[in-house]
């Protein structure tokens, strides 16, 4: 073989019920979608042969120093806990350390059956993984934290689902790690107390260094998230499944199932097929992101030597949230409309501009993009609704040195729309992936203006508006 991955790994050495050591499942006839070269380089593996690079990441072949594994954990899937979950159709090859001296785990995704997969097949259809693959380079490309995809091939097979056969694909993801609240909480539930302390110094190791004691790593990991979820409402985006298993320790956006951007702002938008009560809608984000860090926090209590105390001292923690999620809310949508530093009564004015909004179906990414061009009113039914607001705001901008400098960099120019996500899909099942290859190349330039790329900045026509998405399986 003659593609080097430079692997280094650490989760191996954790105790083996922390995981089942198993090889992925071969697929008849792998090709290669995309190979994300520039990550690549990141993480020091190289390789040009096509063959190879289908071979290695659709799981045929095994890559020297790889050690792959189907990692356990447990999870709150809307509000119900399952205490095994685990990685169903997904497979750590190994760890590799990055450019800039940082771990990252390498993860097939739909690469076979697992001990965790509950009855499934452990596989992906085309497309989730070409949706996954979208939209996380574009979280990265908007300077989100997030999962990064490193491959897409299909696999020759086809995978049966309630539509009927489709294609096969696998994903290879690449993360700071894949621990999530559900780890803390597979051993929490089971009292393991030995291997919950070990997944916290593992934690504490690869994550946060600095941390003293778990109502620290509790601390840190709240700020995190925080400023995660404040960053994904200031882009409209809707997580769509926050499960305790989908919230990574590392403050990373993982798990890019039944999500979504938002095209007319409305706070209760709900895309995901599977969430009938609006659970993870939109503006919900902030309170479930606080409930889940009171179930990493509940896990955390154990290796406390006084736990009343700790139960005490973390729920000072959680409550403490909301208040942080408000000041990463202010300052990410005060850059918004040009403020460099919002205040309390700054709230007030961009609160006003959303349920102004609301109330007219103004079109979120453009009416942002548009504030600083002089357009925005054009993206109201009623105009006017905007120009009241406007009079205020353009008082306010008074006291600021650089608005438009400001709101260049804080509003894009594109996301990835769902309707054209759908239809890129549509096209890759026929064959074609220019659109998807047309998606990537426009969104990995966000804040940039492209006039040749004016129809991706489109809303949808009536006739285009996807109702819902779903999961990825």
């Amino acid at each position: 073989m003659n593609m080097n991955i430079p692997f280094q790994n650490t989760y191996v050495h954790l105790p083996p019920r922390f995981f089942t050591r198993q090889t992925a499942v071969p697929v008849k006839a792998p090709r290669v979608i995309r190979f994300n070269t520039p990550l690549a380089d990141e993480l020091g593996i190289t390789c040009d042969d096509s063959v190879e690079i289908a071979e290695v990441f659709a799981g045929n072949r095994q890559p020297g120093g790889a050690d792959p594994l189907a990692q356990a954990y447990a999870g709150h899937q809307f509000g119900g806990f399952s205490p095994q979950l685990g990685d169903g159709r997904a497979l750590l090859l190994g760890e590799v350390i990055d450019s800039a001296g940082q771990r990252r785990d390498i993860q097939l995704k739909g690469s076979g059956p697992t001990p965790y997969s509950r009855m499934g097949d452990g596989r992906a259809w085309l497309g989730p993984v070409l949706r996954e693959y979208v939209v996380s380079e574009a979280m990265h490309a908007l300077g989100l934290p997030t999962t990064r995809a490193l491959a897409a091939v299909t696999t020759g097979e086809t995978v049966y689902r309630e539509a009927g056969g489709l294609p096969g694909a696998i994903l290879t993801r690449v993360a700071s790690s894949h621990l999530r609240v559900g780890t803390f909480q597979y051993f929490a539930a089971r009292r393991d107390l030995d291997g919950l302390q070990a997944l916290y110094d593992y934690t504490v190791a690869r994550h946060y260094p600095h941390v003293e004691g778990p109502a620290h790593l509790l601390a840190e990991v709240i700020r995190r998230q925080a400023r995660l979820i404040a960053g994904w409402m200031a882009v409209g985006f809707i997580h769509g499944v926050m499960n305790t298993d989908n919230t990574a320790i590392s403050g990373e956006t993982i798990d890019y199932g039944p999500c979504a951007f938002m095209d007319a702002y409305h706070p209760q938008t709900v895309f995901s097929s599977i969430d009938a009560h609006g659970r993870y809608a939109y503006d919900n984000q902030a309170h479930v992101i606080v409930w889940n860090m009171a179930q990493l926090a509940t896990a955390l209590v154990p290796l406390m030597p006084d736990q009343d105390e700790a139960i005490e001292d973390f729920t000072a923690l959680v409550h403490a949230m909301p208040d942080q999620i408000e000041t990463e809310w202010r300052s990410a949508f005060g850059r918004k409309i040009g403020i460099a530093r919002a205040t309390t009564a700054d709230a007030a004015l961009i609160g006003d501009l959303l349920a102004r909004m609301a109330d007219n179906r103004a079109d979120f990414t453009n009416t942002f993009r548009a504030l600083y061009s002089g357009s925005a009113r054009d993206q109201f039914l009623d105009p006017a609704a905007f120009d009241d607001w406007e009079t205020q705001w353009r008082a306010r901008l008074t006291a600021e040195q650089d608005p438009k400098g400001i709101m260049a960099i804080a509003n894009p120019a594109f996301i990835p729309r769902n309707h054209r996500i759908e239809q890129m899909i549509e096209a890759a099942v026929s064959g074609d992936f220019a659109p998807f290859e047309r998606l990537l190349t426009v969104l990995a330039n966000p804040y940039q203006d492209q006039p040749e790329a004016s129809d991706l900045a489109r809303p949808p026509h009536p006739s285009e508006v996807v109702q819902q998405t779903y999961c990825g399986t």
